[in-house]
């Protein structure tokens, strides 16, 4: 008999209109060599690759770069339809490392002597794409497409007049696939991309191995941590859960993290043999594919939850209300939030300071909806998003 797939609980995101646009022409053929500009994180990039596939594919023999931050390039290398990347800490976007005028005139001169035909800048809608545009023109590459609130005069040869958030709000994935459709790069297939590589499949197994885990055997995948406060839920709570869902299934929680995340993986793995402890052991391409195998990924919304969205694997979402357009897309999954009034802050923080966006999801709430997704792998789903 046929598995019934699980119902799909989320908050609800009202789709923008569609924006006015600027003259613009369809990139044809003689657009080649295009840079994406990406600069954020790696949730970001991986976001924005059905926009990148349809890119890629809109003309043969396209050649695409992307711009990106640390995390981004790493993602990169995962990502079959870019061909080249390039580091940049931008000085627009936020990050710990110091301005240097210096490296933004030598990345100027780089952009500049690889020659591209065009670029395109993606963002959110609450980023300004102008200094971008301006480095791109700088930099003398003469197409430049993004969205942008202002007139950008002829900072952008093909403008997006931004509509979000004052006209609805959609998904990450749906605002970058528009923004490429304006000049003729269409996707039929909207997928996120993340493609897995042998070498991290193998390597990830002897890891385990190690640690006396069968990568066949079932396992469920915690990951608490998060780049911004804001969208932690409580280590505590996160050890609650995992234990009673060792409990209840027999089967190993492994908790990931970064090795500066250490001492919130330990707090969550308790010493409890059956909650194993992988922080920093793991490299980008062996996670993937942890969280590819997972019967379910329970996770603070980060970079995890869209690598899951992208290999088709279960999750369970518990979303912070920081912002509206970063929920898992085209995966089954679950979306634990409690509506605040104070939603869609854009806070790093709480600014209210009781975090009751995630402070009212119980321990219970979470183990049941990962109880809920067990067998649950399917075919990419399409998002239906309603936000509060």
């Amino acid at each position: 008999m046929k598995r019934e797939v699980p119902v799909t609980i989320q908050p609800a995101i009202a789709h923008a209109r569609a924006p006015a646009t600027s003259a613009q022409r369809v990139w044809g053929e003689d657009v080649r060599r295009i840079l994406c500009i990406r600069p954020d994180n790696l949730g970001d990039v991986l976001m924005t690759t059905p926009a990148i596939h349809a890119l890629k594919h809109a003309y043969p023999g396209r050649h695409l770069t992307l711009l990106a931050s640390g995390s981004g390039a790493q993602a990169a290398r995962f990502i079959d339809d870019i061909d080249d990347v390039i580091e940049y800490h931008a000085p627009w976007v936020k990050h710990d490392k110091p301005i240097d005028a210096t490296a933004d005139l030598a990345m100027r001169e780089r952009l500049e002597s690889l020659g591209f035909d065009a670029a395109v800048i993606f963002s959110v809608y609450s980023q300004n794409p102008l200094p971008a545009a301006m480095l791109c023109h700088l930099s003398n590459i003469p197409r430049r497409l993004a969205h942008c609130r202002e007139n950008p005069y002829g900072l952008l040869t093909d403008w997006v007049a931004e509509c979000e958030p004052q006209q609805g709000t959609r998904h990450e994935v749906e605002r970058q696939l528009a923004l490429v459709a304006s000049v003729g790069a269409h996707a039929s297939d909207t997928r996120m991309r993340f493609d897995l590589r042998t070498a991290d499949e193998a390597s990830l197994q002897r890891k385990l191995g190690e640690r006396g885990i069968d990568i066949d055997a079932p396992y469920f995948v915690m990951h608490p941590g998060a780049t911004a406060a804001s969208r932690r839920y409580p280590p505590e709570r996160f050890a609650q859960a995992a234990r009673e869902l060792a409990t209840r299934t027999g089967w190993p929680v492994l908790v990931t993290g970064s090795s500066s995340e250490a001492a919130l993986c330990e707090s969550v793995s308790a010493g409890d043999a059956r909650i194993v402890d992988l922080a920093g052991a793991l490299q980008l391409g062996e996670l993937a594919a942890l969280i590819k195998q997972a019967r379910v990924l329970i996770s603070n919304n980060s970079g995890p939850v869209h690598i899951a969205s992208a290999l088709g694997a279960p999750v369970v979402d518990l979303y912070a209300l920081t912002n509206p357009q970063h929920m898992p897309w085209q995966t089954t999954h679950r979306v634990l939030y409690h509506d605040v009034p104070c939603r869609w802050c854009y806070r790093s923080v709480c600014p209210e300071g009781h975090h009751l966006c995630l402070l009212g999801v119980s321990v219970d709430e979470v183990v049941d909806a990962a109880l809920s997704l067990l067998d649950a792998r399917t075919e990419h789903h399409p998002a239906h998003l309603t936000l509060p």
